[in-house]
């Protein structure tokens, strides 16, 4: 009886607000592991940090955010058994427009914070007392996830959830939480890099549908503008290994760059552009328009798509060694899925290409490229 009192007079203290938000989503926490700290993203809904902060959150004054920064952190300390010294830091906070599929949009707070230990040993064990929110809000928890642990193949599209902090409800008490992760090394790091490379082309329609479009041609005669022959399988083999050559090149070099944010466009532009080169590739392919040029074109054109490549590297957080690995995975990833495309592909053509029917087929879909490339422009545009 108690303990059921203790938990509706926590309830009462909230007040009535507290009631209308207890069906908002729960806290995270998603931590990024890097080798000398942990940078956690806390995200909250709006509503219910302000209620648990007892305070309008206004990031527009210094005061404001300077008081939310000490909540922060008089709600949250570690330790470990190595008895590291641990300093805890506030770094970005925004508040950014959140969708959830049962109750819709909903502003949420993102405050990055900074675990360092002295001893980085630490960062793979350590306890984290941490009552944010659920001090005033007992319905609420905070779910905990590795977001990124390079070293153990672990980035945004495969987070893992280690935990939840939330009111143990027999005893009224938060109770710590230990964080244990798991040691990795380099080579589980650049397998997954590998994988990310070649799920990146596997579902990436556009590449896709770009190599077919270089596809296509290659293995013809370009005469008067227009294809006429077949140049015979060893010189379409030839031909197809110098474009396909040209174009990893063109993209390995934007990778690299992009990667390390050397070069920076916005990610509309270069989605745009990509557009444009299947739009401008299936033209070429339903009649030749940079006939004996395809080599340099298609290393212009890898230059736009190693952009956006690397868009998928650009934010990650990582040494200069993982960053070097990962480039080097990644395009590991791509080319194999590239050559295992070319592979299945390519032998299907020169076949059809020795029947009547492939100008027809050729000149189909080239125009079915133009179509979806011109579609994809205008949605990407819009």
């Amino acid at each position: 009886m108690k303990k059921l009192k203790y938990l509706l007079l926590l309830a009462l203290i909230s007040g009535f607000g507290w009631a209308e938000a207890h069906t908002l989503p729960q806290c995270k926490a998603q931590l990024v592991v890097n080798n000398q700290n942990v940078l956690i993203h806390f995200k909250s809904p709006v509503e219910i940090l302000e209620l648990a902060y007892k305070s309008t959150i206004n990031l527009t004054s210094q005061s404001s955010v300077d008081s939310l920064r000490n909540y922060v952190l008089s709600h949250l300390s570690i330790s470990d058994t190595l008895k590291s010294e641990w300093k805890v830091s506030i770094g970005n906070i925004f508040i950014q427009e959140t969708k959830d599929a049962a109750i819709g949009n909903f502003p949420e707070i993102n405050i990055d914070i900074y675990l360092t230990p002295t001893n980085p040993i630490s960062l793979k064990d350590f306890i984290m007392n941490c009552d944010l929110v659920i001090h005033q809000i007992p319905t609420q928890s905070i779910i905990f996830s590795v977001e990124q642990d390079w070293q153990n193949g672990i980035i945004h599209d495969n987070s893992k959830q280690i935990g939840v902090i939330s009111i143990d409800i027999p005893t009224g008490k938060i109770y710590p939480f230990p964080v244990k992760l798991e040691e990795g090394t380099w080579w589980k790091g650049f397998k997954n890099m590998v994988s990310l490379g070649i799920s990146h082309i596997w579902t990436g329609t556009d590449h896709i549908l770009f190599i077919l479009t270089l596809l296509l041609p290659a293995m013809l005669l370009a005469e008067k503008k227009r294809w006429t022959d077949f140049i015979g399988t060893k010189n379409s083999l030839l031909n197809l290994l110098k474009i396909i050559t040209a174009f990893t090149i063109g993209h390995s070099l934007t990778l690299l760059l992009g990667s390390v944010q050397w070069i920076n466009l916005p990610t509309k532009s270069i989605e745009v552009l990509i557009a444009i080169t299947i739009l401008i590739s299936a033209f070429h392919a339903f009649r030749p328009i940079y006939p004996k040029k395809e080599v340099l074109i298609a290393g212009g054109f890898g230059l736009i798509h190693g952009l956006a490549f690397a868009e998928t590297l650009t934010n990650l957080q990582l040494s200069t060694k993982q960053m070097a690995l990962s480039i080097l995975g990644f395009n590991v990833g791509i080319e194999l899925m590239q050559l295992l495309f070319i592979l299945l592909t390519f032998p299907i053509l020169i076949l059809l290409n020795e029947t009547r029917f492939y100008p027809s087929i050729r000149q189909i879909g080239a125009i079915i490229m133009m179509i979806l490339a011109f579609a994809w422009m205008i949605e990407r545009i819009g």
